[in-house]
């Protein structure tokens, strides 16, 4: 004799056999009261959360390691006429500083933030800023030759570079 399976509550879910060697079992009714239910399963979603972030609570090591370090970029400029046209391009290698290093850094639990957690990122970046003419020895004219003519074949741009770095809060460009 074969069982039929049947729709639970009009919505379409079966809720006995779903294949003919299978055989039938009955849900048995929640013996719980809902709200009970909802609410242990929030006291273990807290519980869970504490624990990974008791795993989570990651902070660097004590001392900062933010420092201004010396650096070598390659600079190309490009210098064009009142009506557009490229006139000549100059370029070089430079020595500039840079701001390299870590900062303590921090996730903890919150139930103040939506995702549960607080962080709390710092940023090694410039406090101050210094700028200084360099000079690009390097030009060439429109069609690729190298300029010679005194007056064109260097060109002076100024350039801002980090003096001096410290630690600051991720995404603070209040200084």
């Amino acid at each position: 004799m074969r069982r039929e399976a049947r729709k639970c509550g009009g919505r379409g879910k079966d809720v006995g056999r779903s294949h003919p060697l299978r055989p039938f079992h009955s849900r048995s009714p929640p013996t719980a009261h809902p709200q009970h239910s909802i609410k242990n399963k929030l006291k273990m979603r807290i519980s869970s959360i504490v624990l990974w972030a008791s795993f989570l609570m990651v902070k660097c090591s004590n001392e900062e390691e933010c420092e201004t370090l010396p650096s070598e970029i390659h600079i190309t400029k490009e210098e064009f006429d009142e009506l557009g046209r490229l006139q000549r391009t100059c370029n070089g290698d430079v020595a500039v500083s840079k701001c390299e290093g870590a900062c303590n850094s921090q996730v903890q639990p919150s139930v103040a933030t939506p995702n549960g957690f607080l962080k709390e990122c710092f940023c090694c970046r410039e406090s101050y800023l210094r700028e200084r003419v360099i000079t690009l020895d390097h030009c060439y004219d429109p069609d690729g030759i190298r300029i010679t003519v005194e007056g064109k074949a260097t060109m002076d741009i100024k350039l801002r570079e980090p003096d001096q770095c410290k630690c600051y809060k991720c995404g603070d460009y209040s200084r």
